[in-house]
Protein backbone atom coordinates (compact mmCIF):
# COMPACT_ATOMS: atom_id res chain seq x y z
CA UNK A 1 0.00 0.00 0.00
CA UNK A 2 1.38 3.31 -0.85
CA UNK A 3 1.24 5.46 2.20
CA UNK A 4 3.10 8.29 0.57
CA UNK A 5 -0.10 10.35 0.65
CA UNK A 6 -1.82 9.84 3.43
CA UNK A 7 -1.46 11.69 6.52
CA UNK A 8 -2.03 9.58 9.65
CA UNK A 9 -3.68 10.97 12.89
CA UNK A 10 -2.18 9.73 15.41
CA UNK A 11 -3.11 9.79 19.10
CA UNK A 12 -2.37 13.50 20.54
CA UNK A 13 -1.39 14.99 17.29
CA UNK A 14 -3.60 16.96 14.63
CA UNK A 15 -3.81 17.07 10.88
CA UNK A 16 -1.64 19.80 9.12
CA UNK A 17 -2.82 21.08 6.36
CA UNK A 18 -0.28 20.68 3.54
CA UNK A 19 1.00 23.96 1.73
CA UNK A 20 1.57 23.33 -1.78
CA UNK A 21 3.00 25.64 -4.35
CA UNK A 22 2.06 24.91 -8.35
CA UNK A 23 5.68 23.24 -8.45
CA UNK A 24 4.77 20.07 -6.90
CA UNK A 25 5.79 18.39 -3.62
CA UNK A 26 9.75 18.49 -3.12
CA UNK A 27 11.30 15.91 -1.66
CA UNK A 28 11.96 16.64 2.23
CA UNK A 29 15.99 15.69 1.87
CA UNK A 30 16.08 18.18 -1.44
CA UNK A 31 13.98 20.61 0.01
CA UNK A 32 14.98 24.45 -0.86
CA UNK A 33 14.55 27.58 1.35
CA UNK A 34 15.28 30.48 1.86
CA UNK A 35 18.05 30.86 4.97
CA UNK A 36 17.29 33.34 7.58
CA UNK A 37 20.49 35.25 6.52
CA UNK A 38 19.02 36.27 3.50
CA UNK A 39 17.16 39.69 4.27
CA UNK A 40 16.66 40.51 0.63
CA UNK A 41 14.16 37.23 -0.06
CA UNK A 42 10.75 39.66 -0.73
CA UNK A 43 7.39 37.86 0.02
CA UNK A 44 6.10 36.18 -2.74
CA UNK A 45 9.66 35.37 -4.04
CA UNK A 46 10.31 31.49 -4.35
CA UNK A 47 12.28 31.79 -1.40
CA UNK A 48 10.83 33.11 1.08
CA UNK A 49 7.42 30.74 0.25
CA UNK A 50 9.82 27.68 0.42
CA UNK A 51 10.74 28.95 3.61
CA UNK A 52 7.85 29.79 5.03
CA UNK A 53 6.68 26.49 4.08
CA UNK A 54 9.57 24.14 4.38
CA UNK A 55 8.26 22.51 7.90
CA UNK A 56 4.97 21.13 6.46
CA UNK A 57 6.19 20.06 3.64
CA UNK A 58 8.85 18.22 5.31
CA UNK A 59 6.32 16.52 7.31
CA UNK A 60 3.50 15.95 4.60
CA UNK A 61 6.26 14.06 2.53
CA UNK A 62 7.08 11.52 4.84
CA UNK A 63 6.20 7.93 3.89
CA UNK A 64 3.28 7.15 6.87
CA UNK A 65 5.13 3.70 6.66
CA UNK A 66 7.91 4.77 7.45
CA UNK A 67 5.95 7.32 10.76
CA UNK A 68 4.56 3.80 11.73
CA UNK A 69 7.37 1.77 11.35
CA UNK A 70 9.68 3.67 13.69
CA UNK A 71 6.90 4.38 16.93
CA UNK A 72 7.88 1.82 19.67
CA UNK A 73 4.05 1.48 20.40
CA UNK A 74 2.32 -1.39 18.56
CA UNK A 75 0.53 -0.01 15.59
CA UNK A 76 -2.41 -1.88 13.30
CA UNK A 77 -4.42 -0.75 10.18
CA UNK A 78 -7.70 -2.46 9.93
CA UNK A 79 -10.01 -1.83 6.69
CA UNK A 80 -13.47 -2.02 6.14
CA UNK A 81 -16.30 -3.40 8.18
CA UNK A 82 -14.84 -6.71 8.43
CA UNK A 83 -12.05 -5.33 9.57
CA UNK A 84 -9.63 -6.53 7.62
CA UNK A 85 -5.71 -6.51 8.31
CA UNK A 86 -4.00 -3.94 6.31
CA UNK A 87 -0.77 -2.96 7.77
CA UNK A 88 0.96 -3.59 11.27
CA UNK A 89 4.49 -2.47 12.24
CA UNK A 90 7.83 -4.01 13.30
CA UNK A 91 6.39 -3.10 17.09
CA UNK A 92 3.13 -4.75 16.54
CA UNK A 93 5.01 -7.87 15.05
CA UNK A 94 7.62 -8.15 17.96
CA UNK A 95 4.78 -8.18 20.81
CA UNK A 96 2.38 -10.40 19.02
CA UNK A 97 3.99 -12.24 16.20
CA UNK A 98 3.37 -11.88 12.66
CA UNK A 99 0.27 -11.09 11.02
CA UNK A 100 -1.62 -11.79 7.66
CA UNK A 101 -2.53 -8.76 5.38
CA UNK A 102 -6.14 -8.96 4.00
CA UNK A 103 -6.97 -11.60 6.68
CA UNK A 104 -9.80 -10.45 9.57
CA UNK A 105 -8.72 -9.15 12.20
CA UNK A 106 -11.27 -11.65 14.36
CA UNK A 107 -9.02 -14.69 12.77
CA UNK A 108 -6.05 -13.75 12.74
CA UNK A 109 -5.46 -10.92 15.93
CA UNK A 110 -6.58 -13.24 18.94
CA UNK A 111 -5.04 -10.26 20.82
CA UNK A 112 -7.71 -7.52 19.90
CA UNK A 113 -10.27 -9.88 21.62
CA UNK A 114 -8.73 -10.49 24.60
CA UNK A 115 -8.52 -6.79 25.43
CA UNK A 116 -12.08 -6.75 24.12
CA UNK A 117 -11.57 -4.03 21.46
CA UNK A 118 -13.19 -5.47 18.41
CA UNK A 119 -16.79 -3.88 19.46
CA UNK A 120 -15.05 -0.60 20.08
CA UNK A 121 -13.35 -0.58 16.11
CA UNK A 122 -16.10 -1.31 14.87
CA UNK A 123 -18.26 1.63 16.78
CA UNK A 124 -15.34 4.02 15.68
CA UNK A 125 -15.77 2.68 12.15
CA UNK A 126 -19.37 3.30 12.49
CA UNK A 127 -19.47 6.83 14.52
CA UNK A 128 -16.16 8.13 13.16
CA UNK A 129 -14.89 9.16 16.79
CA UNK A 130 -12.19 8.21 18.16
CA UNK A 131 -12.00 6.37 21.20
CA UNK A 132 -10.11 5.04 23.74
CA UNK A 133 -10.14 2.25 26.44
CA UNK A 134 -7.32 2.05 29.62
CA UNK A 135 -5.59 -0.72 31.07
CA UNK A 136 -6.62 -3.83 29.37
CA UNK A 137 -4.88 -7.16 30.05
CA UNK A 138 -4.32 -9.71 27.48
CA UNK A 139 -3.93 -13.34 28.59
CA UNK A 140 -0.29 -13.08 28.72
CA UNK A 141 -0.56 -11.05 31.60
CA UNK A 142 0.10 -7.64 29.35
CA UNK A 143 -1.73 -4.37 29.63
CA UNK A 144 -1.87 -2.04 27.34
CA UNK A 145 -4.30 1.53 26.77
CA UNK A 146 -5.78 0.87 23.45
CA UNK A 147 -7.13 4.41 20.94
CA UNK A 148 -8.67 3.76 18.07
CA UNK A 149 -8.56 6.08 15.26
CA UNK A 150 -11.05 6.63 12.19
CA UNK A 151 -9.26 7.15 9.12
CA UNK A 152 -10.44 8.13 5.65
CA UNK A 153 -10.89 5.81 2.99
CA UNK A 154 -8.41 4.87 0.18
CA UNK A 155 -7.29 3.48 -2.66
CA UNK A 156 -4.29 0.93 -2.61
CA UNK A 157 -2.83 -2.28 -2.36
CA UNK A 158 -1.59 -4.51 0.38
CA UNK A 159 1.90 -3.28 1.42
CA UNK A 160 3.58 -6.46 1.11
CA UNK A 161 2.02 -6.50 -2.34
CA UNK A 162 0.18 -9.78 -2.15
CA UNK A 163 -3.91 -10.35 -2.59
CA UNK A 164 -5.43 -7.86 -4.35
CA UNK A 165 -6.40 -4.36 -4.39
CA UNK A 166 -8.96 -3.50 -1.94
CA UNK A 167 -11.83 -1.31 -2.91
CA UNK A 168 -11.52 2.30 -1.40
CA UNK A 169 -12.94 1.53 2.36
CA UNK A 170 -12.26 3.75 5.36
CA UNK A 171 -10.17 2.72 8.49
CA UNK A 172 -9.48 1.98 11.71
CA UNK A 173 -5.94 2.75 13.09
CA UNK A 174 -5.16 0.84 16.32
CA UNK A 175 -2.25 2.11 18.73
CA UNK A 176 -1.58 -0.02 21.97
CA UNK A 177 0.29 2.06 24.65
CA UNK A 178 2.54 -0.95 26.85
CA UNK A 179 1.29 -0.12 30.64
CA UNK A 180 2.34 -2.86 32.41
CA UNK A 181 4.30 -1.33 34.61
CA UNK A 182 1.87 1.63 35.15
CA UNK A 183 -1.09 -1.39 35.81
CA UNK A 184 1.15 -3.49 37.62
CA UNK A 185 1.75 -0.54 40.14
CA UNK A 186 -1.45 0.29 40.17
CA UNK A 187 -2.67 -3.04 41.13
CA UNK A 188 0.33 -3.27 44.07
CA UNK A 189 -1.18 0.62 45.29
CA UNK A 190 -4.92 -1.12 45.26
CA UNK A 191 -3.75 -4.33 47.24
CA UNK A 192 -2.08 -1.97 49.71
CA UNK A 193 -4.81 -0.10 50.30
CA UNK A 194 -7.15 -2.92 50.68
CA UNK A 195 -4.90 -4.62 53.22
CA UNK A 196 -5.17 -1.16 54.90
CA UNK A 197 -8.66 -0.74 55.11
CA UNK A 198 -8.86 -4.29 56.01
CA UNK A 199 -6.71 -3.45 58.73
CA UNK A 200 -8.58 -0.56 59.51
CA UNK A 201 -12.04 -2.51 59.83
CA UNK A 202 -10.48 -5.37 61.45
CA UNK A 203 -9.67 -2.57 64.86
CA UNK A 204 -13.28 -0.47 64.10
CA UNK A 205 -14.99 -4.30 64.76
CA UNK A 206 -12.24 -5.68 67.41
CA UNK A 207 -13.40 -2.17 69.44
CA UNK A 208 -17.15 -3.40 69.22
CA UNK A 209 -18.91 -6.17 70.73
CA UNK A 210 -17.74 -9.52 69.70
CA UNK A 211 -20.70 -10.82 70.43
CA UNK A 212 -24.08 -9.61 71.67
CA UNK A 213 -25.55 -10.19 74.97
CA UNK A 214 -28.59 -11.34 74.65
CA UNK A 215 -31.40 -10.54 77.73
CA UNK A 216 -34.37 -13.06 79.15
CA UNK A 217 -36.78 -10.78 78.15
CA UNK A 218 -35.59 -8.99 74.49
CA UNK A 219 -34.12 -10.63 71.54
CA UNK A 220 -31.27 -8.16 70.24
CA UNK A 221 -29.55 -7.85 66.47
CA UNK A 222 -27.04 -4.99 65.26
CA UNK A 223 -25.32 -4.86 61.83
CA UNK A 224 -21.97 -2.42 61.46
CA UNK A 225 -20.78 -1.48 58.39
CA UNK A 226 -17.76 0.56 57.63
CA UNK A 227 -18.46 3.38 54.64
CA UNK A 228 -16.40 4.46 51.39
CA UNK A 229 -13.42 2.32 50.43
CA UNK A 230 -10.72 4.08 52.25
CA UNK A 231 -8.71 2.66 54.99
CA UNK A 232 -9.71 5.28 57.55
CA UNK A 233 -11.75 3.88 60.17
CA UNK A 234 -14.56 5.58 61.76
CA UNK A 235 -16.54 6.08 65.09
CA UNK A 236 -19.90 4.34 64.94
CA UNK A 237 -20.52 1.90 68.23
CA UNK A 238 -23.60 -0.02 69.71
CA UNK A 239 -23.52 -2.02 72.93
CA UNK A 240 -25.68 -4.38 75.10
CA UNK A 241 -24.77 -4.32 78.74
CA UNK A 242 -27.05 -6.30 81.29
CA UNK A 243 -27.35 -4.13 84.47
CA UNK A 244 -28.95 -7.39 86.69
CA UNK A 245 -32.31 -7.98 87.65
CA UNK A 246 -33.43 -8.37 83.94
CA UNK A 247 -32.37 -4.79 83.48
CA UNK A 248 -30.72 -3.94 79.83
CA UNK A 249 -28.72 -0.61 78.85
CA UNK A 250 -28.50 -0.23 74.64
CA UNK A 251 -26.31 1.94 73.66
CA UNK A 252 -25.41 3.74 70.09
CA UNK A 253 -22.88 6.45 69.38
CA UNK A 254 -21.03 8.32 66.71
CA UNK A 255 -17.64 10.03 67.10
CA UNK A 256 -17.53 12.77 64.79
CA UNK A 257 -14.82 12.25 61.89
CA UNK A 258 -12.73 9.33 60.46
CA UNK A 259 -9.79 7.94 61.45
CA UNK A 260 -7.24 6.38 64.19
CA UNK A 261 -7.94 9.08 66.26
CA UNK A 262 -12.19 8.81 65.93
CA UNK A 263 -11.87 5.32 66.82
CA UNK A 264 -9.50 5.64 69.74
CA UNK A 265 -12.20 8.16 71.20
CA UNK A 266 -14.72 5.60 70.43
CA UNK A 267 -13.11 2.86 72.03
CA UNK A 268 -12.55 5.18 75.31
CA UNK A 269 -16.03 6.23 75.82
CA UNK A 270 -17.12 2.53 74.74
CA UNK A 271 -15.54 1.27 77.69
CA UNK A 272 -16.34 4.33 80.23
CA UNK A 273 -20.30 3.40 78.93
CA UNK A 274 -19.92 -0.42 80.42
CA UNK A 275 -17.72 1.19 83.44
CA UNK A 276 -20.97 3.78 84.38
CA UNK A 277 -23.05 1.06 83.39
CA UNK A 278 -22.23 -0.91 86.28
CA UNK A 279 -22.74 2.17 88.73
CA UNK A 280 -26.36 1.58 87.64
CA UNK A 281 -26.98 5.10 87.05
CA UNK A 282 -29.81 6.89 85.27
CA UNK A 283 -29.63 7.10 82.07
CA UNK A 284 -28.51 11.45 81.98
CA UNK A 285 -26.43 10.57 84.70
CA UNK A 286 -24.44 8.28 82.59
CA UNK A 287 -24.31 11.28 79.28
CA UNK A 288 -23.32 13.63 82.01
CA UNK A 289 -20.45 11.60 83.34
CA UNK A 290 -19.61 11.01 79.41
CA UNK A 291 -19.78 14.54 78.67
CA UNK A 292 -16.66 15.59 81.21
CA UNK A 293 -15.23 11.96 80.29
CA UNK A 294 -14.97 13.08 76.45
CA UNK A 295 -13.91 16.55 77.03
CA UNK A 296 -10.83 15.27 78.99
CA UNK A 297 -10.18 12.69 75.76
CA UNK A 298 -9.50 15.14 73.54
CA UNK A 299 -11.50 18.28 73.52
CA UNK A 300 -11.49 18.84 69.79
CA UNK A 301 -13.52 15.09 69.03
CA UNK A 302 -17.31 15.29 69.45
CA UNK A 303 -19.44 12.24 69.52
CA UNK A 304 -23.21 11.85 69.80
CA UNK A 305 -24.82 8.98 72.14
CA UNK A 306 -27.87 7.08 72.94
CA UNK A 307 -28.22 5.61 76.15
CA UNK A 308 -31.36 3.85 77.34
CA UNK A 309 -32.33 1.12 79.83
CA UNK A 310 -34.93 -1.48 79.47
CA UNK A 311 -36.93 -2.41 82.43
CA UNK A 312 -39.24 -5.47 81.94
CA UNK A 313 -41.02 -5.18 84.97
CA UNK A 314 -41.84 -1.17 83.22
CA UNK A 315 -42.54 -1.95 79.95
CA UNK A 316 -40.76 1.03 78.36
CA UNK A 317 -37.05 2.39 77.66
CA UNK A 318 -35.74 5.03 79.80
CA UNK A 319 -33.57 6.70 77.30
CA UNK A 320 -30.77 10.26 77.10
CA UNK A 321 -29.90 11.69 74.55
CA UNK A 322 -26.93 13.31 73.58
CA UNK A 323 -26.99 15.35 70.17
CA UNK A 324 -27.95 11.84 68.77
CA UNK A 325 -31.14 10.71 66.45
CA UNK A 326 -34.43 9.80 68.32
CA UNK A 327 -35.53 6.15 69.01
CA UNK A 328 -37.87 4.82 66.50
CA UNK A 329 -40.37 2.17 67.96
CA UNK A 330 -42.61 0.24 65.91
CA UNK A 331 -45.80 -1.35 68.46
CA UNK A 332 -47.14 -4.43 67.30
CA UNK A 333 -50.07 -2.89 65.01
CA UNK A 334 -47.56 -1.77 63.17
CA UNK A 335 -47.46 1.83 64.29
CA UNK A 336 -44.20 3.96 64.57
CA UNK A 337 -43.65 5.75 67.47
CA UNK A 338 -40.66 8.53 68.19
CA UNK A 339 -38.52 9.23 71.33
CA UNK A 340 -39.19 12.46 72.12
CA UNK A 341 -37.45 15.51 73.68
CA UNK A 342 -35.07 15.50 75.80
CA UNK A 343 -32.08 15.48 73.58
CA UNK A 344 -28.75 17.36 75.03
CA UNK A 345 -25.95 18.76 72.76
CA UNK A 346 -23.15 16.18 72.04
CA UNK A 347 -20.61 14.61 74.30
CA UNK A 348 -17.88 17.13 74.37
CA UNK A 349 -19.50 20.46 74.54
CA UNK A 350 -19.82 20.85 78.52
CA UNK A 351 -22.46 23.07 80.48
CA UNK A 352 -25.38 20.89 79.81
CA UNK A 353 -27.02 19.42 82.27
CA UNK A 354 -28.77 16.02 80.77
CA UNK A 355 -32.61 14.86 81.31
CA UNK A 356 -34.04 11.31 81.22
CA UNK A 357 -37.37 10.38 78.88
CA UNK A 358 -39.21 7.35 77.89
CA UNK A 359 -40.87 5.58 75.72
CA UNK A 360 -43.41 2.92 75.53
CA UNK A 361 -41.69 -0.85 74.65
CA UNK A 362 -44.37 -3.35 75.14
CA UNK A 363 -44.77 -6.92 74.23
CA UNK A 364 -44.52 -7.20 70.51
CA UNK A 365 -42.88 -3.69 69.56
CA UNK A 366 -39.57 -3.28 67.91
CA UNK A 367 -36.81 -0.86 69.04
CA UNK A 368 -34.58 0.58 66.47
CA UNK A 369 -31.25 2.50 67.62
CA UNK A 370 -29.04 3.91 64.41
CA UNK A 371 -26.29 6.46 63.47
CA UNK A 372 -26.85 9.35 60.99
CA UNK A 373 -25.16 7.22 58.36
CA UNK A 374 -28.43 4.97 57.94
CA UNK A 375 -30.57 8.29 57.13
CA UNK A 376 -28.06 11.15 56.34
CA UNK A 377 -27.85 12.23 52.45
CA UNK A 378 -26.25 15.27 51.03
CA UNK A 379 -29.39 15.52 48.41
CA UNK A 380 -32.16 15.65 51.46
CA UNK A 381 -32.49 17.02 54.97
CA UNK A 382 -32.04 14.47 57.39
CA UNK A 383 -35.86 14.03 58.67
CA UNK A 384 -36.70 13.00 55.77
CA UNK A 385 -34.31 10.26 56.14
CA UNK A 386 -35.53 9.56 59.91
CA UNK A 387 -39.49 9.22 57.74
CA UNK A 388 -37.92 7.14 54.90
CA UNK A 389 -36.29 4.74 57.95
CA UNK A 390 -40.00 4.99 59.66
CA UNK A 391 -41.64 3.48 56.61
CA UNK A 392 -38.97 1.25 56.34
CA UNK A 393 -39.38 0.08 59.87
CA UNK A 394 -43.34 -0.52 59.94
CA UNK A 395 -43.10 -3.34 57.25
CA UNK A 396 -40.65 -4.57 58.89
CA UNK A 397 -41.33 -8.14 60.39
CA UNK A 398 -39.17 -11.13 61.39
CA UNK A 399 -36.07 -11.70 63.61
CA UNK A 400 -34.17 -8.86 64.71
CA UNK A 401 -31.41 -9.64 62.17
CA UNK A 402 -33.61 -10.03 59.20
CA UNK A 403 -35.19 -6.90 60.87
CA UNK A 404 -31.96 -4.91 60.54
CA UNK A 405 -30.73 -6.40 56.92
CA UNK A 406 -34.18 -4.98 55.81
CA UNK A 407 -33.48 -1.40 57.24
CA UNK A 408 -30.26 -1.64 55.72
CA UNK A 409 -31.33 -2.50 52.28
CA UNK A 410 -34.62 -0.23 52.26
CA UNK A 411 -32.15 2.71 52.93
CA UNK A 412 -30.48 2.14 50.05
CA UNK A 413 -26.62 1.35 51.57
CA UNK A 414 -24.42 -0.22 49.95
CA UNK A 415 -20.81 -1.59 49.96
CA UNK A 416 -19.71 2.17 48.68
CA UNK A 417 -21.89 3.85 51.30
CA UNK A 418 -19.94 6.92 51.83
CA UNK A 419 -20.64 6.99 55.94
CA UNK A 420 -20.42 4.26 58.74
CA UNK A 421 -23.84 2.79 59.58
CA UNK A 422 -24.46 0.90 62.74
CA UNK A 423 -27.92 -0.13 63.58
CA UNK A 424 -29.28 -1.88 66.77
CA UNK A 425 -32.40 -4.03 66.65
CA UNK A 426 -34.73 -4.51 69.85
CA UNK A 427 -37.39 -6.45 69.89
CA UNK A 428 -39.48 -7.10 73.07
CA UNK A 429 -41.35 -10.53 72.45
CA UNK A 430 -45.15 -11.20 72.48
CA UNK A 431 -45.10 -14.44 74.83
CA UNK A 432 -48.06 -17.02 74.59
CA UNK A 433 -48.47 -20.47 75.48
CA UNK A 434 -45.98 -22.87 76.68
CA UNK A 435 -43.24 -19.57 75.98
CA UNK A 436 -45.29 -17.31 78.85
CA UNK A 437 -45.27 -20.03 81.33
CA UNK A 438 -41.43 -19.43 81.82
CA UNK A 439 -42.24 -15.91 82.17
CA UNK A 440 -43.68 -15.38 85.71
CA UNK A 441 -43.71 -12.01 88.01
CA UNK A 442 -45.26 -12.28 92.19
CA UNK A 443 -44.22 -9.04 94.64
CA UNK A 444 -45.52 -8.64 98.42
CA UNK A 445 -45.22 -5.31 100.16
CA UNK A 446 -44.20 -5.41 103.52
CA UNK A 447 -45.66 -3.27 106.06
CA UNK A 448 -42.85 -3.46 108.80
CA UNK A 449 -42.83 -4.95 112.00
CA UNK A 450 -42.13 -7.72 113.47
CA UNK A 451 -44.31 -10.10 111.30
CA UNK A 452 -42.74 -8.91 108.22
CA UNK A 453 -39.78 -10.79 107.86
CA UNK A 454 -41.77 -14.24 108.11
CA UNK A 455 -44.72 -13.17 105.93
CA UNK A 456 -41.85 -12.66 103.31
CA UNK A 457 -40.48 -16.04 103.98
CA UNK A 458 -43.59 -17.82 103.52
CA UNK A 459 -44.71 -15.57 100.47
CA UNK A 460 -41.37 -16.51 98.90
CA UNK A 461 -41.89 -20.54 99.91
CA UNK A 462 -45.33 -20.56 98.49
CA UNK A 463 -44.32 -18.99 95.04
CA UNK A 464 -41.17 -20.68 94.75
CA UNK A 465 -42.74 -23.81 95.28
CA UNK A 466 -45.63 -22.98 92.86
CA UNK A 467 -42.82 -22.26 90.22
CA UNK A 468 -41.46 -25.91 90.99
CA UNK A 469 -38.34 -25.27 91.40
CA UNK A 470 -35.97 -27.55 92.54
CA UNK A 471 -36.05 -27.97 96.32
CA UNK A 472 -32.24 -27.21 96.43
CA UNK A 473 -33.23 -23.85 94.43
CA UNK A 474 -36.23 -22.92 96.44
CA UNK A 475 -34.46 -22.98 99.53
CA UNK A 476 -31.62 -20.75 98.64
CA UNK A 477 -34.03 -18.26 96.97
CA UNK A 478 -36.11 -17.98 100.21
CA UNK A 479 -32.63 -18.06 102.42
CA UNK A 480 -31.49 -15.37 100.10
CA UNK A 481 -35.01 -13.31 100.02
CA UNK A 482 -35.13 -13.51 104.30
CA UNK A 483 -31.54 -11.96 103.88
CA UNK A 484 -32.21 -8.93 101.82
CA UNK A 485 -35.88 -8.36 103.44
CA UNK A 486 -33.99 -8.40 107.05
CA UNK A 487 -31.23 -6.12 105.46
CA UNK A 488 -34.26 -3.83 104.40
CA UNK A 489 -36.45 -3.93 107.73
CA UNK A 490 -33.04 -2.74 109.68
CA UNK A 491 -31.51 -0.36 107.40
CA UNK A 492 -34.37 0.73 105.14
CA UNK A 493 -37.31 2.92 105.37
CA UNK A 494 -41.07 2.11 104.08
CA UNK A 495 -42.22 1.62 101.11
CA UNK A 496 -40.62 -1.33 101.09
CA UNK A 497 -41.74 -4.25 98.33
CA UNK A 498 -40.42 -7.95 97.44
CA UNK A 499 -40.57 -8.86 94.36
CA UNK A 500 -39.93 -12.77 93.27
CA UNK A 501 -39.38 -12.91 89.04
CA UNK A 502 -38.75 -16.05 87.08
CA UNK A 503 -37.37 -16.03 83.27
CA UNK A 504 -36.55 -18.87 81.26
CA UNK A 505 -33.09 -19.04 82.20
CA UNK A 506 -33.44 -17.17 86.09
CA UNK A 507 -34.73 -16.46 88.96
CA UNK A 508 -34.86 -12.72 90.47
CA UNK A 509 -34.85 -11.35 93.72
CA UNK A 510 -35.45 -7.83 94.42
CA UNK A 511 -36.53 -5.71 97.79
CA UNK A 512 -36.97 -2.05 97.44
CA UNK A 513 -37.28 0.39 100.24
CA UNK A 514 -37.62 4.00 100.26
CA UNK A 515 -33.99 4.30 101.92
CA UNK A 516 -30.98 5.38 99.21
CA UNK A 517 -28.27 4.45 101.52
CA UNK A 518 -27.11 1.62 98.99
CA UNK A 519 -25.48 -1.53 101.25
CA UNK A 520 -22.12 -2.67 100.68
CA UNK A 521 -20.45 -5.90 100.99
CA UNK A 522 -18.35 -6.35 104.01
CA UNK A 523 -16.37 -8.64 106.51
CA UNK A 524 -18.21 -9.06 109.60
CA UNK A 525 -15.84 -9.90 112.05
CA UNK A 526 -16.50 -13.18 114.61
CA UNK A 527 -18.08 -10.73 117.94
CA UNK A 528 -20.14 -8.30 115.33
CA UNK A 529 -23.96 -9.42 115.21
CA UNK A 530 -24.49 -8.15 111.85
CA UNK A 531 -23.66 -7.33 109.16
CA UNK A 532 -23.32 -10.73 107.52
CA UNK A 533 -26.61 -10.49 105.27
CA UNK A 534 -25.47 -9.14 101.91
CA UNK A 535 -22.44 -11.56 102.51
CA UNK A 536 -24.58 -14.60 102.22
CA UNK A 537 -26.44 -13.46 99.37
CA UNK A 538 -23.44 -12.71 97.33
CA UNK A 539 -22.14 -16.58 98.52
CA UNK A 540 -25.60 -18.35 97.44
CA UNK A 541 -26.47 -16.44 94.88
CA UNK A 542 -24.91 -16.19 91.44
CA UNK A 543 -24.99 -12.62 90.91
CA UNK A 544 -26.46 -9.12 93.49
CA UNK A 545 -26.35 -5.71 93.12
CA UNK A 546 -27.90 -2.33 94.32
CA UNK A 547 -29.50 1.03 92.32
CA UNK A 548 -31.37 4.00 93.50
CA UNK A 549 -34.74 3.86 92.64
CA UNK A 550 -36.18 7.09 90.69
CA UNK A 551 -38.82 8.31 92.78
CA UNK A 552 -36.06 8.06 95.65
CA UNK A 553 -34.89 4.96 97.72
CA UNK A 554 -33.11 1.78 96.24
CA UNK A 555 -33.42 -1.34 95.43
CA UNK A 556 -31.28 -4.53 96.25
CA UNK A 557 -31.44 -7.89 94.37
CA UNK A 558 -29.55 -10.94 93.50
CA UNK A 559 -30.32 -13.89 90.64
CA UNK A 560 -30.11 -17.62 90.70
CA UNK A 561 -28.73 -19.23 87.37
CA UNK A 562 -31.49 -21.74 86.27
CA UNK A 563 -30.44 -25.37 85.11
CA UNK A 564 -30.82 -25.44 81.73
Amino acid sequence: MNFTRWSARLPGTQRRAAARNDRGSVPAARAECARPDQPDAEPGTPGADEYRHDSGSALDDLPAREILGRLPAPVALLQGPGHRVAYVNDAYENAFGPRRCGARAADVMPELAELSVLPLIGQVLRGGTPRTVKSRRTAAGASYTVTCTPVAAWPAAYPDGTGPAPSAEEGVLVHLADVTDHAEAAERFRASERRHRDMAVTLQRSLLPQELEQPDDLRIAATYQPGGTDAAVGGDWYDVITLGAGRTALVIGDVMGRGVRAAAVMGQLRTAVRAYARLDLPPHEVLQLLDGLATEIDATQIATCVYAVHDPNEGHLVHASAGHLPILVRDEEGTIHVAAEPTGPPLGTGGWVHTSGTIALPPGSTAVLYTDGLVERRSEDIDEGVAALGRALSGATGSPQVVCDRLIRSLGVTADHDDDVAVLVVQHPARTGADAELFHNASLDLLGGVEAAPRARAFATGVLSSWRFPVELRDLGVLAAAELVANSLQHGTPPMRLGLRRTDRRLIIEVTDGDDHLPRRRRAEPADESGRGIAIVATVATSWGTRRTPGGGKSVWCEFALPQ
